[in-house]
């Protein structure tokens, strides 16, 4: 268990490689894996600074997608809490932000990377 663990990435993942590489060919520039707020220790996958606009790409597992989320099979009581605790910080990852005059935006792992950008490059251009 240990061993597949500690095969998932924090950071860099395709999704999010696939997202940038298509932002980054429509010509918008950002951070990776940066803090939009100082003292908030939260990281956003893809910030744009100039714009207020952080991205976050959420493994479906992680997250809970409610389309492809499927329980754990052992330890399910400690799974179902760590995922419950993951969406309760991503919802006060996004009031905070959004408080602070952030504009979020939360991309699923398995969502089309054009798409998605679409998405991003008409927050982030608009």
């Amino acid at each position: 268990m240990r061993a597949v663990m500690r095969a998932n990435k924090a950071r860099d993942t395709g999704p999010e490689r696939r997202l940038r590489s298509v932002l980054h060919g429509s010509g918008l520039r950002y951070r990776i894996n940066a803090k939009p707020l100082p003292g908030l220790r939260r990281t956003a996958d893809i910030v744009f600074f100039a714009a207020r606009v952080a991205v976050f790409v959420d493994g479906c597992y992680w997250h809970g997608c409610p389309e492809h989320y499927r329980p754990a099979r052992v330890n399910d009581r400690f799974w179902r809490d760590k995922i419950d605790s993951n969406r309760a910080r991503d919802r006060e990852t996004d009031q905070l932000l959004e408080d602070a005059g952030w504009t979020v935006i939360r991309v699923w792992e398995h969502d089309d990377p054009q798409e998605a950008a679409a998405r991003v490059e008409g927050v982030v251009r608009g």
